[in-house]
Protein backbone atom coordinates (compact mmCIF):
# COMPACT_ATOMS: atom_id res chain seq x y z
CA UNK A 1 0.00 0.00 0.00
CA UNK A 2 1.27 3.43 -0.89
CA UNK A 3 1.22 6.21 1.68
CA UNK A 4 3.24 4.28 4.28
CA UNK A 5 6.87 5.15 4.85
CA UNK A 6 9.54 4.11 7.33
CA UNK A 7 11.73 6.99 8.48
CA UNK A 8 14.77 7.16 10.73
CA UNK A 9 14.99 10.31 12.82
CA UNK A 10 17.13 11.83 15.53
CA UNK A 11 14.83 13.43 18.08
CA UNK A 12 15.17 15.42 21.27
CA UNK A 13 12.50 14.26 23.73
CA UNK A 14 11.79 16.47 26.74
CA UNK A 15 11.01 14.68 30.00
CA UNK A 16 9.91 15.92 33.41
CA UNK A 17 12.51 15.30 36.14
CA UNK A 18 10.05 13.16 38.10
CA UNK A 19 10.23 10.64 35.22
CA UNK A 20 14.05 10.44 35.22
CA UNK A 21 14.06 7.08 37.03
CA UNK A 22 13.00 5.24 33.86
CA UNK A 23 13.98 7.36 30.85
CA UNK A 24 12.99 4.79 28.22
CA UNK A 25 9.47 4.46 29.64
CA UNK A 26 9.12 8.25 29.80
CA UNK A 27 10.36 8.61 26.20
CA UNK A 28 7.91 5.97 24.99
CA UNK A 29 5.08 7.72 26.84
CA UNK A 30 5.93 11.06 25.18
CA UNK A 31 6.07 9.52 21.70
CA UNK A 32 2.90 7.49 22.36
CA UNK A 33 1.02 10.74 22.86
CA UNK A 34 1.71 11.46 19.16
CA UNK A 35 0.32 8.18 17.84
CA UNK A 36 -2.56 8.33 15.31
CA UNK A 37 -2.36 12.10 14.99
CA UNK A 38 -1.05 14.09 12.05
CA UNK A 39 2.22 15.80 12.92
CA UNK A 40 3.71 18.45 10.63
CA UNK A 41 7.20 17.72 11.95
CA UNK A 42 6.99 14.14 10.67
CA UNK A 43 4.82 15.08 7.67
CA UNK A 44 2.42 12.26 8.41
CA UNK A 45 0.44 10.30 10.95
CA UNK A 46 2.67 8.40 13.38
CA UNK A 47 1.57 4.74 13.43
CA UNK A 48 4.46 3.06 15.25
CA UNK A 49 7.94 3.80 16.56
CA UNK A 50 11.07 2.04 17.79
CA UNK A 51 13.39 4.09 20.00
CA UNK A 52 17.06 3.82 20.94
CA UNK A 53 18.52 6.24 23.52
CA UNK A 54 21.50 7.85 21.82
CA UNK A 55 23.34 9.17 24.88
CA UNK A 56 23.37 8.67 28.64
CA UNK A 57 23.55 12.41 29.28
CA UNK A 58 20.69 14.88 29.16
CA UNK A 59 20.34 18.60 28.61
CA UNK A 60 18.48 20.48 31.36
CA UNK A 61 16.19 23.31 30.26
CA UNK A 62 15.91 26.37 32.49
CA UNK A 63 12.44 27.56 33.44
CA UNK A 64 9.63 27.07 35.90
CA UNK A 65 9.52 23.33 35.20
CA UNK A 66 13.09 22.24 34.50
CA UNK A 67 12.53 19.54 31.89
CA UNK A 68 15.52 17.69 30.52
CA UNK A 69 16.07 16.70 26.91
CA UNK A 70 17.26 13.25 25.85
CA UNK A 71 18.58 12.56 22.35
CA UNK A 72 17.08 9.46 20.78
CA UNK A 73 17.25 7.67 17.45
CA UNK A 74 13.83 6.52 16.33
CA UNK A 75 12.43 4.45 13.48
CA UNK A 76 9.02 5.88 12.66
CA UNK A 77 6.24 4.32 10.62
CA UNK A 78 4.28 7.18 9.05
CA UNK A 79 1.08 7.34 7.03
CA UNK A 80 0.62 10.22 4.61
CA UNK A 81 -1.26 9.30 1.44
CA UNK A 82 -0.62 11.68 -1.43
CA UNK A 83 -3.13 12.39 -4.22
CA UNK A 84 -3.21 9.63 -6.88
CA UNK A 85 -1.60 7.08 -4.53
CA UNK A 86 -3.35 3.75 -3.82
CA UNK A 87 -4.53 2.73 -0.36
CA UNK A 88 -6.45 -0.29 0.88
CA UNK A 89 -9.17 -0.56 3.48
CA UNK A 90 -12.22 -2.51 4.57
CA UNK A 91 -15.68 -1.52 3.38
CA UNK A 92 -17.93 -0.78 6.38
CA UNK A 93 -21.00 0.72 4.70
CA UNK A 94 -22.50 0.88 1.22
CA UNK A 95 -25.33 3.03 -0.05
CA UNK A 96 -26.42 3.82 -3.63
CA UNK A 97 -24.42 7.07 -3.49
CA UNK A 98 -21.33 6.16 -1.41
CA UNK A 99 -18.91 3.50 -0.27
CA UNK A 100 -17.46 4.02 3.24
CA UNK A 101 -14.08 2.46 4.02
CA UNK A 102 -11.80 2.24 7.07
CA UNK A 103 -8.10 2.43 6.13
CA UNK A 104 -5.57 0.95 8.58
CA UNK A 105 -8.24 0.79 11.27
CA UNK A 106 -8.30 4.53 12.01
CA UNK A 107 -8.73 6.64 8.87
CA UNK A 108 -12.14 7.01 7.22
CA UNK A 109 -12.43 7.07 3.45
CA UNK A 110 -15.43 7.79 1.25
CA UNK A 111 -15.95 7.10 -2.43
CA UNK A 112 -18.93 8.99 -3.85
CA UNK A 113 -21.01 7.89 -6.84
CA UNK A 114 -19.28 10.33 -9.21
CA UNK A 115 -15.94 8.62 -8.36
CA UNK A 116 -17.21 5.06 -8.96
CA UNK A 117 -16.57 3.53 -12.41
CA UNK A 118 -19.56 3.17 -14.72
CA UNK A 119 -19.13 -0.62 -14.75
CA UNK A 120 -20.12 -0.86 -11.06
CA UNK A 121 -23.88 -0.97 -10.57
CA UNK A 122 -25.60 -0.75 -7.20
CA UNK A 123 -27.56 -3.91 -6.32
CA UNK A 124 -29.21 -5.66 -3.38
CA UNK A 125 -27.92 -9.25 -3.14
CA UNK A 126 -29.23 -11.54 -0.41
CA UNK A 127 -30.40 -8.49 1.55
CA UNK A 128 -26.97 -6.81 1.32
CA UNK A 129 -26.08 -3.56 -0.41
CA UNK A 130 -23.30 -4.06 -2.96
CA UNK A 131 -21.77 -2.80 -6.16
CA UNK A 132 -21.38 -5.39 -8.91
CA UNK A 133 -19.24 -5.02 -12.00
CA UNK A 134 -21.25 -5.33 -15.20
CA UNK A 135 -18.21 -6.63 -17.11
CA UNK A 136 -16.96 -9.11 -14.45
CA UNK A 137 -19.81 -10.61 -12.40
CA UNK A 138 -17.42 -11.93 -9.72
CA UNK A 139 -16.03 -8.45 -9.06
CA UNK A 140 -18.33 -7.51 -6.17
CA UNK A 141 -17.92 -4.75 -3.59
CA UNK A 142 -19.84 -5.40 -0.36
CA UNK A 143 -19.46 -4.77 3.37
CA UNK A 144 -16.35 -6.56 4.63
CA UNK A 145 -14.55 -6.50 1.26
CA UNK A 146 -10.96 -5.22 1.20
CA UNK A 147 -11.00 -2.34 -1.28
CA UNK A 148 -8.13 -0.69 -3.15
CA UNK A 149 -8.88 2.94 -3.94
CA UNK A 150 -7.06 5.94 -5.34
CA UNK A 151 -6.60 8.92 -3.01
CA UNK A 152 -8.15 12.13 -4.30
CA UNK A 153 -7.41 14.14 -1.13
CA UNK A 154 -6.40 13.61 2.51
CA UNK A 155 -7.62 15.91 5.30
CA UNK A 156 -4.92 15.78 8.00
CA UNK A 157 -7.08 17.35 10.72
CA UNK A 158 -9.82 14.71 10.72
CA UNK A 159 -7.77 12.04 8.87
CA UNK A 160 -10.39 11.65 6.18
CA UNK A 161 -9.64 10.35 2.68
CA UNK A 162 -11.69 11.23 -0.38
CA UNK A 163 -11.21 8.30 -2.73
CA UNK A 164 -11.89 7.21 -6.28
CA UNK A 165 -12.61 3.93 -8.06
CA UNK A 166 -12.23 5.41 -11.55
CA UNK A 167 -8.81 3.86 -12.40
CA UNK A 168 -8.86 0.26 -13.64
CA UNK A 169 -6.38 -0.86 -10.93
CA UNK A 170 -8.89 -0.13 -8.13
CA UNK A 171 -11.63 -2.31 -6.69
CA UNK A 172 -11.80 -5.53 -4.66
CA UNK A 173 -8.21 -6.42 -3.66
CA UNK A 174 -8.84 -10.17 -3.82
CA UNK A 175 -10.31 -9.95 -7.32
CA UNK A 176 -7.54 -7.63 -8.58
CA UNK A 177 -4.81 -9.96 -7.28
CA UNK A 178 -6.50 -12.98 -8.84
CA UNK A 179 -6.69 -11.16 -12.19
CA UNK A 180 -3.00 -10.20 -12.05
CA UNK A 181 -2.04 -13.82 -11.19
CA UNK A 182 -4.10 -15.12 -14.12
CA UNK A 183 -2.48 -12.57 -16.45
CA UNK A 184 0.97 -13.58 -15.20
CA UNK A 185 0.14 -17.27 -15.66
CA UNK A 186 -1.09 -16.61 -19.22
CA UNK A 187 2.12 -14.69 -19.99
CA UNK A 188 4.22 -17.64 -18.78
CA UNK A 189 2.24 -20.11 -20.91
CA UNK A 190 2.58 -17.82 -23.93
CA UNK A 191 6.34 -17.53 -23.32
CA UNK A 192 6.67 -21.35 -23.11
CA UNK A 193 4.77 -21.77 -26.39
CA UNK A 194 7.12 -19.32 -28.10
CA UNK A 195 10.17 -21.27 -26.86
CA UNK A 196 8.75 -24.58 -28.16
CA UNK A 197 7.90 -23.09 -31.55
Amino acid sequence: MEGLKLTNAELMVYIHPSKSGNKLKAICRELSSLLFQYDETFDGVLLAFDVTVKSKGAKILAGLNPYFGVKVEASLLLFNPKPNSLVEGKIVKISPETIHVIVLGFSAAVVTDIDIREEFKYRMRNGEDCFVSSSHKRHVLKVGTMLRLQVESFDEEVMHIAGSLLPANTGCVKWLEKQSEEALHMDRDDHKRRKIA
